[in-house]
């Protein structure tokens, strides 16, 4: 029987045939392309031709499409809809991947053919965009280690091997524990909570079988610690969520996250780095960790007191309920949740009927078509899950991709939110067009409902497909978010700014029973309590972000609890918060590469965002065309194929400062 993996897929726009692809095929299909892959560049390096962009640099492109189509459908599946086997298929091939890769990075002929072609760039006579691929792909072999010989370059490989087990493991685990823990509830426990929380919790015990429960999915745990007048339930609920990958046995996140930080030390002083934050934060707009400190320490100390001064008013309203002792974190969003109502009149129970999951989807895509002039016609195609739905996106009648969204969480799921692209667009060697997916986890009832967190996240993830539906390049290598890490989050954040428009929200806030729009007054209030708690969010994320920095500047630490213990402590975390992101549950950092040394990127592009929506507000307004213009053709359509501060610097004409962000948090 033939493996769909492995055949031209001719389904519409080139989707892969859902329907068709079994666990089965997956492992033969991994086994063919890379060995094919291996083949093409075997017949690079075997050229007797002189070392070109076609024969080196484009053909190192041309050699991975067909084993990174494979690669991105599991990856998809894996990630949003896992089982026993596709876990177990997970921890088979990610070192076998490793070593493949390393072995192409690691193979010198092939290294001196790129070698070969930097050296005499000037002298190619290729464009810009190719001389920015050229330098990327230089680049990549350098800092994979392609200059290592003899035991230092085998000893990179076994590392890079080890890294990829371990990340791995590290999500597994993740998974495993937000996968089995959950907290029953009586009828009488659900005694405060608004319907919407009560229907996710009956839902969510649905799923297992069971009455009501809480998980620790944000969807559903968030509400029950905002409304639930039960302490001991809120502590036994928030402990649950802060221990995730720290319960000991078999899936305790602690000693893999060590055992990285040391590999990860280790594999940049191969490269002659001091430190791995060095050695990552290079290639970054930041460059050095000591930027990165400066930003994150100019943030912390308007936020930390704007956070003690809202500690001690929950404080207050804690003993005012004749409880004694101090604010726990367990309490935090309780009683903020009250004092919200309190001060700006906002009943998240009221507010929430007005934000219908369908209703948020209509407005993001609204938006980008009055940006960008992008129509979305719903598509009937099987996918790989039945939650999931997909639209075609056009322009002026031409079809430019295809937008899948994933919106509901279940146990199959990893934690979080993300945008990815199981295509991404390209002109070479031919025309292709993206295939987009943006995977959420909100709670699923009926009808669904989201916080205002809930749709901001909804924008945010829909922002990262704007990045790859308008991608306007030759090659996949430079498309879409394939950019410095702390620029990728710019186009998203930036999007979240058009949740908040008053135009925006009148017309898609409507009640999901009457279809009343969102009152005016209540559309106000909203509006003006944007920055309410804001001191709690930025410590909580500024928190993270500087373990994260201070776990990779510097020598990898023995003890990572206590390292983190011994960071928090030196800026004074308040004790009424905890990080966002502890380090067994860091999965941006721990599950691979991309954000360690790098959390601190979701503040660096904020300032970049806070700015750039000042653009739009000093023109015509938030739809202004001649902005929206200059953001398609300077940041959203060209990828990487310049410089992340050239094309901030073509959008707006200067540099932001920090200020933006603190007077857009309220800080200022």
């Amino acid at each position: 029987m033939s493996n769909p993996l492995l055949s031209d897929w001719d389904t519409p726009f080139g989707i892969a045939p859902f329907d068709l692809i079994s666990d089965e095929h997956y492992a033969p299909a991994f086994e063919i392309e890379l060995q094919r892959h291996r083949e093409k560049i075997n017949a690079i390096t075997s050229s007797q031709a002189v070392p070109d962009f076609t024969n080196t640099i484009e053909a190192l492109e041309v050699a991975v499409v067909d084993l990174q189509k494979v690669l991105s459908v599991f990856f998809t599946v894996a990630s949003a809809d896992s089982n026993e086997t596709r876990e177990a298929l997970q921890r088979d091939l990610s070192p076998k991947l490793a070593a493949h890769f390393s072995s192409i990075t690691s193979d010198k002929a092939l290294y001196k053919r790129v070698a070969d072609c930097w050296m005499r760039r000037d002298s190619l006579a290729i464009n810009e965009e190719q001389q920015r691929v050229l330098m990327l792909t230089h680049r990549w072999f350098l800092r994979s280690g392609a200059s290592l010989t003899g035991a230092q370059d085998t000893r990179m490989q076994e590392i890079k091997a080890r890294l990829a087990v371990l990340g791995t493991q590290f999500t597994q685990n993740l998974l495993s524990d937000e996968r089995t823990w959950f907290l029953k509830l009586e009828e009488s426990d659900l005694q405060g909570l608004p319907d919407f929380a009560i229907a996710a919790v009956h839902s969510a015990g649905q799923d297992k079988g069971l009455g009501p429960v809480v998980t620790t999915s944000r969807s559903i745990i968030t509400p029950f610690l905002q409304f639930s007048p039960h302490r001991k339930l809120r502590e036994k609920a928030y402990m649950a969520w802060v221990s995730r990958g720290a319960n000991g046995g078999d899936t305790d996140n602690r000693s893999v996250a060590k055992e990285i930080l040391a590999l990860r030390e280790e594999r940049a002083q191969l490269l002659g780095y001091a430190n791995f934050a060095q050695y990552k934060l290079e290639t970054e707009m930041a460059k050095t960790p000591d930027s990165v400190r400066k930003l994150l320490l100019e943030v912390w100390q308007p936020a930390k007191a704007r956070a003690n001064s809202d500690a001690k008013i929950l404080e207050d309203m804690l003993h005012a309920d004749n409880i004694e002792g101090s604010l726990r974190p367990w309490d935090w969003h309780y009683y903020a949740s009250k004092r919200r109502k309190t001060e700006h009149d906002i009943d998240d129970a009221l507010l929430k009927p007005y934000l219908q999951l369908e209703r948020m989807i209509e407005a993001a895509f609204a938006c980008a078509t009055r940006l960008f002039g992008l129509q979305f016609k719903a598509l009937e195609l099987p996918l790989y899950h039945s939650d999931c739905r997909a639209w075609e996106v056009t322009r002026d009648g031409q079809h430019l991709a295809v937008f899948i969204g994933d919106y509901f969480a279940r146990d199959s799921k990893r934690s979080g939110a993300w945008c990815s692209a199981m295509r991404k667009q390209a002109m070479f060697p031919s025309a292709q067009t993206p295939v987009v997916i943006n995977v959420c986890n909100f709670a699923k009832s009926e009808p669904s409902l989201l916080s205002f967190d809930d749709a901001r996240t909804l924008f945010h993830e829909f922002g990262h497909a704007l990045h790859h539906m308008l991608s306007n390049v030759t090659y996949e290598s430079i498309s879409g978010t394939a950019v410095a890490r702390d620029f990728v989050e710019l186009p998203s954040q930036l999007y979240e700014h058009w949740l908040e428009l008053p135009e925006v929200l009148a017309e898609f806030a409507t009640h999901t029973e009457t279809g009343d729009p969102m009152p005016t007054e209540m559309l106000c209030k909203l509006l003006n309590a944007a920055s309410f708690d804001t001191g709690f969010a930025t410590v909580e994320y500024v928190a993270s972000a500087l373990v994260d920095l201070e776990l990779h500047d510097g020598p990898a630490p023995v003890d990572v609890m206590q390292r983190q213990a011994e960071v928090l402590r030196d800026i004074g975390m308040p004790e009424a918060i905890s990080m966002r992101h502890a380090t067994p549950h860091f999965a941006h950092v721990f599950a691979g590469d991309g954000y360690a040394s790098g959390y601190y990127s979701y503040m660096w592009s904020e300032v970049m965002d806070a700015d750039a929506f000042a653009a739009f507000e000093e023109a015509g307004g938030a739809f202004d065309p001649e902005r929206a213009k200059a953001l398609e053709d300077n940041i959203l359509s060209t990828g990487g194929s310049q410089d992340a501060q050239e094309l901030y610097l073509a959008f707006r004409g200067k540099l932001p400062q920090v200020e933006a962000l603190l007077k857009g948090r309220g800080l200022m």
